[in-house]
């Protein structure tokens, strides 16, 4: 609270005397007047730090205490009373508490707890202890100083105000330097003064326990006193650094402020006491920690107030009789503090700091030590429950503030360590939970919740003022000791000071002992070792939660040692017809409910105690490892293990479904997650089943951790609900369709009113993976279709019913697809969906086809036509679905070829088996014509891509086939010469064409063979139609130098010849020459050759024109080549006769231009 304005006193004020407002609450004061007077009970031992934790790891503090405990430590070397104090490691900071020896022996006698403690004490000092009850006089100081305080802030006129020169108020310290020391910073708490309420960790409320008022875990821990729960016990918390010593100190000293003085201490002395060094240290030290810089003295004899005197905190140290040294102080603080650094090492561990009255030596014991040491069975341990809370405390708070993850860790492993699960299930189980959740394992942001609150509390501890100190050390001063001689060395000390002097003597002790070196993480970064982990501290938890559930009569029993069936049985073949209505069940099982749930569990657990809302959070952390589990086992192509670990996944949400009234929006979209992940796994497992046996052997396996928790889960459910959707099936056409159903019931929870506008982003994700499901369904008996077609190939059967039900199931599979991705415009998918639907036409076209033979078959049908031009429609649709080119080339070039090929097929069927009985000769030539030049008009020969040369081919082709169908026309052609010479034109055009483009393939030589003959022959035919001997001898010399352009594939043919007699040893090698079709156009190639040499000797010679010199040379040649070519042995291996056709072409070549010049 901000310093308040107080009233002087007038001189003779009666403070015995009590004023209007005597012990009323107020907020400056807070309990303090009330309390000094010593009638509320001592608090017990830490309970004043339950309040601490929320702050203590914020502040970064090494030290934390209260002001009191502070000061009495530092006075050691000066004061000869006793010092009895408990310093508890946690994690890197001591904290420091006093320890009333006699207060705890005192209670001994009732509750037995500190009797290994007490005589060990008795040994320590020899004889038994006693102490007195404090004088009348004590107690009447002790209600002087109350009244003095409540005179001090009243305004009912009985004291005068302290005049103010200026309007200002401020509410900061002010900035006075004193010789040396900065003034700290106040680390300012929000307290809640109600004291009916609680505060309960934020992190145990909301991902813990969760538990009601009345058994909150703060008070499971009070051990029957209602003042341990999350309450400050001072007015003011204050961050102060001494040296390199950061403290955390509590104080209760009011602080006053008003006109010249905003912020002051107020003391109240008897005249007839001068002020010793004890209290100059106390002053001094209070008004330091708390950034007070002056003092205000009101001195009073017999209650009667006499004066005031404004002392400045710089000059305490300097007052008469109290003179002590500011530098030794702080050498004092850095020794003792270090002292203890050093010593107090072990985490979690009780020391007890002790200094017997009148003795120079203070010895530093392990009380954890000592009572584990205890001979007695029943000696537990009293401060193992309080260090155990402070360390899940701590780590309660740091998790809030999500860091320092190996701090928390090892706080947690030191709390679990400490604690008895039989006596203590909800820390352990909580704890446990708490060690899981550091592992994050999915992205989801958790609710904070109000973290402010944890830093309130109500204020209820005493009031330590300096009397109290004074009366306190006079009271130990009282007691009877036996100090007639000194105590004898005890080898149970941890460590000895072995005289107060060694504390002024400057870095006599430094501490030596990192407490807390690296708190890295020390965890794999493996995710599955991870998981593994939150699993192992998953059990662990539920094991602690059934141990604590008393109704044990009415659970399964269970042998751990034996693995659980998974339950795995072949499908039937109705097996896949029935899972629609199976797997419909699961909405019914995973949807949203309003009421809480009233009945007791199958474990007997009740409905809303911390066991039921433990396991609720455990059972979903487990399935969430689970899941991350599948994930990356599928990832990893490990699809029989990745369907275990979603089985096991699913079922951790049923145990959660069984136990929980109602499932929130965000478990509900974890849900969906598992669902969507079942159906990818079970739809790789349908597109892998050649691998089943080893998927199989994955599924079967089960970890000794898996097999408990499963056992667990049993107690609250049977796990059989989400059975049918994880059942490892032989059939893929059921492992698609539970694919799908996955998705379709993620998809009903994501559409439901719950998580309508919570899961868009998930809900686009579920919709591409149905439209993929139904485009690998629609695919599946698509190639179901075209395999029964292939099984009747060469027979002349018609399309079976099967057939055309495979044909509709693919269909409605696609048009369900489309629908899918159209929902989130993925034009891409669509995109291809159509094209899918094309190639199911052309598999109808295909099965309509009526084969007569192996080998041969009817007419193109209309049928065949009707399948062809739907083919054409839907992959139109595709390209026009996908726009254009950019953004997409993959799936434009894909459609694109397809689409070509579409065309080419019916062009091939139409110009192949011409369906003469129905159209006339011209329109099918010209339905050819059409349907091979929409063809070459998707062939795309300028970009360069893995298809071009199939392109290039593609084209090559057509251009051969229309050139073949010209070239047939201009034979078979009578009458209109017009069109006879247009198609001569058009027939020389296309078969030029097709040779460049040939010619620009090296892997077809026997097509560029083939259409350089057909080229020759048509020469041929058009000089039989010539009648001139000029005009023949012209064609005949274009013909020969078409037939030399027969070289390059001939060389073509020769080198891959050559490759397969290297290879002829390699049995595992394959070449792609089709040696039969060589022979068969050497076969052709030959006569020809023949024909044209003989009828240019004949022409050549006949002529009546004497031949030039050039032209006789020309034709020796002729002679020669036609000579050796007859000459040829006709037995010859191929290779040798195609060398031989090189050589002869090759003779050929250079002459031949100059006689073609010479005739042109």
């Amino acid at each position: 609270p901000p310093p308040s304005s107080y009233a002087l006193l007038q001189e003779k004020t009666d403070l015995k005397l009590p004023p209007a407002n005597w012990l009323r609450e107020n907020a400056q004061l807070g309990t303090a007047g009330t309390t000094v007077l010593g009638s509320s009970r001592k608090s017990k031992p830490f309970t004043r730090y339950h309040y601490y934790f929320t702050c203590m790891y914020s502040a970064d503090a090494f030290i934390l205490s209260d002001l009191r405990s502070i000061s009495k430590l530092l006075k050691i070397p000066y004061s000869k009373s006793h010092v009895s104090m408990a310093v508890h490691r946690v994690g890197s900071t001591l904290l420091l508490d006093e320890l009333d020896i006699q207060e705890l022996f005192m209670r001994s006698s009732q509750t037995g707890d500190w009797t290994w403690l007490k005589e060990f004490y008795q040994r320590l000092i020899d004889q038994k202890w006693q102490r007195k009850k404090k004088s009348k006089e004590q107690w009447n100081e002790k209600a002087i100083l109350s009244k003095f305080l409540y005179y001090s802030i009243n305004s009912d006129g009985t004291a005068v105000p302290v005049p103010s020169d200026t309007e200002q108020a401020t509410e900061e310290g002010c900035g006075t330097a004193a010789e040396g020391p900065s003034w700290p910073a106040t680390y300012n708490s929000s307290t809640t003064e109600s004291e009916g309420s609680e505060q309960v960790d934020t992190y145990t409320l909301g991902h813990v326990s969760s538990v009601s008022k009345e058994q909150n875990l703060p008070t499971l821990f009070n051990e029957g006193e209602n003042s341990q729960g999350l309450r400050n016990d001072f007015v003011r918390n204050i961050l102060w650094t001494f040296e390199d010593i950061h403290m955390l100190v509590g104080s209760n000293m009011p602080i006053f402020g008003g006109g010249r003085y905003p912020a002051v201490s107020l003391r109240l002395r008897d005249n007839n006491k001068p002020i010793n060094v004890l209290t100059g240290i106390d002053y001094w030290l209070d008004n330091l920690m708390c950034n007070v810089p002056e003092l205000v003295m009101c001195f009073h004899v017999n209650g009667i107030v006499q004066k005031y005197e404004m002392i400045k905190t710089e000059d305490i140290p300097d007052l008469e009789n109290s003179m002590f040294s500011t530098r030794v102080v702080k050498d004092i603080a850095q020794n003792i503090l270090s002292f203890l650094k050093s010593n107090c090492t072990k985490e979690g561990h009780t020391y007890w700091l002790f200094k017997a009255s009148g003795s120079d030596i203070v010895k530093l014991y392990d009380l954890t030590t000592l009572c584990e040491e205890a001979a007695e069975e029943k000696c537990q341990n009293p401060f193992t429950l309080p260090v155990a809370v402070l360390l899940y405390k701590v780590a309660s708070n740091m998790m809030l503030k999500k860091r320092n993850y190996g701090t928390i860790r090892t706080l947690l492993l030191n709390c679990i360590k400490l604690l008895d699960e039989e006596r203590h299930p909800q820390i352990i189980a909580s704890a446990h939970y708490m060690l899981a959740e550091l592992f994050q394992l999915d992205d989801v942001s958790e609710d904070e919740g109000n973290g402010e609150s944890l830093r309130g509390g109500g204020s209820e501890d005493s009031y330590s003022d300096e009397e109290e100190e004074e009366e306190e050390e006079e009271e130990d001063e009282s007691c009877s000791y036996s100090t007639s001689s000194e105590p004898q060395d005890d080898s149970k000390a941890v460590a000895v000071i072995k005289s107060v002097v060694e504390l002024s003597v400057p870095e006599k002790y430094k501490s030596t002992h990192q407490i807390r070196p690296n708190c890295a993480f020390p965890v794999s970064q493996d995710k599955e070792e991870k998981c593994r982990l939150v699993l192992s501290y998953v059990l662990k938890g539920l094991k602690a939660v059934d141990n604590s559930i008393k109704k044990e009569s009415d659970l399964p029993a269970a042998d751990p040692s034996t693995p659980i069936p998974l339950k795995y049985e072949e499908r039937s073949e109705n097996g896949a017809r029935d899972v629609e209505k199976e797997i419909a069940l699961l909405l019914d099982r995973v949807g949203p409910c309003n009421e809480e749930l009233k009945v007791t569990t199958r474990s007997g657990m009740l409905p809303g105690t911390w066991q039921h809302r433990m396991k609720l959070q455990l059972f979903l952390k487990a399935s969430k490892a689970y899941f991350v589990l599948s994930d990356a086992a599928a990832n990893l192509l490990k699809y029989g293990r990745a369907l275990r670990y979603i089985k096991l996944a699913l079922q951790c949400h049923d145990g959660y479904c069984s136990i929980s009234g109602g499932l929130h929006p965000q478990v509900l979209l974890f849900h969906c997650q598992c669902l969507s992940l079942c159906g990818d796994v079970q739809l790789m497992l349908a597109q892998n089943a050649s691998n089943r046996a080893a998927y199989l052997e994955e599924y079967n396996y089960q970890t000794k951790d898996d097999q408990e928790i499963l056992h667990c889960l049993h107690r609250e459910s049977s796990c059989q609900a989400f059975s049918m959707a994880t059942d490892l099936a032989s059939d893929p056409e059921y492992q698609l369709i539970v694919s799908s159903k996955c998705y379709e019931a993620a998809h009903d929870l994501l559409t439901s009113g719950v998580l309508k506008d919570l899961g868009q982003e998930q809900l686009g994700q579920v919709l591409k993976r149905l439209g993929n499901i139904c485009n690998e369904m629609g695919v599946f008996y698509m190639n179901q279709a075209a395999a029964m077609q292939a099984e009747r190939q060469g027979v002349r059967r018609s399309v079976c019913v099967a057939e055309q039900e495979l044909w509709k199931k693919s269909f409605s599979c696609f048009e369900k697809g489309m629908q899918d991705f159209n929902a989130i415009s993925d034009s891409v998918n669509t995109a291809l969906l159509l094209c899918n639907i094309g190639r199911l036409m052309r598999i109808c076209a295909q099965a309509h086809c009526v084969a007569t033979s192996e080998h041969s078959r009817d007419e193109f049908s209309p049928e065949e036509a009707l399948y062809y031009n739907k083919a054409i429609d839907y992959y139109q649709r595709a390209l026009k679905s996908l726009g254009c080119r950019e953004g997409h080339s993959a799936v434009w070039d894909s459609v694109n070829w397809e689409l070509s090929t579409t065309y080419f097929t019916l062009a091939t069927l139409l110009q192949d088996y011409a369906p003469l009985s129905r159209k006339a000769q011209e329109q099918i030539e010209r339905e050819v014509t059409e349907s091979m030049m929409k063809s070459l008009r998707y062939c795309d020969l300028q970009t360069e891509s893995a298809r071009q040369p199939l392109y290039q081919y593609r084209a090559a082709t057509i251009h051969h086939r229309l050139a073949s169908m010209y070239h047939s026309c201009y034979r078979n052609q009578v009458g209109d010469e017009s069109v006879r010479k247009q198609h001569k034109a058009l027939a020389e055009q296309h078969y030029s064409k097709a040779v460049r483009l040939f010619i620009s393939l090296s892997e077809a030589p026997c097509e560029l063979l083939r259409t350089l003959l057909e080229r020759v022959a048509f020469a041929e035919f058009t000089m039989a139609g010539q009648n001139s001997s000029a005009v023949k001898l012209k064609t005949l010399t274009g013909a020969l130098e078409i037939m030399c352009e027969t070289r390059h594939a001939f060389k073509l043919i020769h080198k891959e010849l050559l490759e397969q007699q290297e290879k002829a040893s390699d049995s595992s090698s394959s070449s792609e020459l089709n040696t039969e079709e060589v022979v068969k156009l050497t076969g052709i190639f030959e006569p020809s050759f023949s024909f044209l040499l003989l009828q240019l000797i004949k022409l050549s010679t006949a002529s009546k024109r004497k031949l030039s010199g050039k032209e006789e040379e020309q034709v020796k040649i002729y002679k020669n080549v036609y000579s050796r070519l007859l000459r040829a042995e006709k037995s010859i291996p191929l290779i040798q006769r195609v060398s031989l056709f090189m050589e002869l072409l090759d003779q050929l070549k250079p002459p031949t231009g100059s006689l073609q010049v010479h005739v042109s």
